[in-house]
């Protein structure tokens, strides 16, 4: 990928996260402050179209940031097609949300495993 094409890709997520913003903005969604039972059928219709097209756009974010991280893998491994991004923290945010992420693994396995264990238990032993 072009130096050009990977600056584009940075300003096109950061626009899309702009628009994510507003989607996403209870307060401006239609029948805000109506309580859904309240709520006539074009309304209710209408308040689900725009969560679904928040959710959509912030799956085009997710793609997009998809896309730079491996971009930014690649040149760091030092791929022929990778970019030099230009980054201020080596591992920032990105770090944190890799080390969150293995965390939150770690706490689902254990929980999985005492709930497995659990159940063996309780077949086994009737406990």
């Amino acid at each position: 990928m072009r130096q050009d094409q990977y600056e584009r890709l940075q300003t096109l997520t950061e626009k899309l996260t702009d628009v994510f913003l507003e989607e996403a903005n209870p307060e401006t969604w239609p029948g805000h402050g109506i309580a859904a039972g309240q709520m006539d059928q074009q309304t209710r219709g209408d308040r689900y179209w725009v969560k679904k097209n928040a959710a959509a756009t912030l799956t085009v974010i997710m793609k997009t940031s998809s896309l730079i991280g491996v971009i930014q893998q690649r040149s760091a491994a030092g791929a022929p097609d990778g970019v030099q991004p230009e980054t201020e923290e080596p591992d920032g945010l990105d770090g944190e949300i890799r080390a969150a992420e293995k965390e939150a693994a770690r706490l689902l396995n254990k929980l999985g495993t005492a709930a497995s264990k659990e159940a063996f238990d309780k077949r086994v032993h009737g406990k």
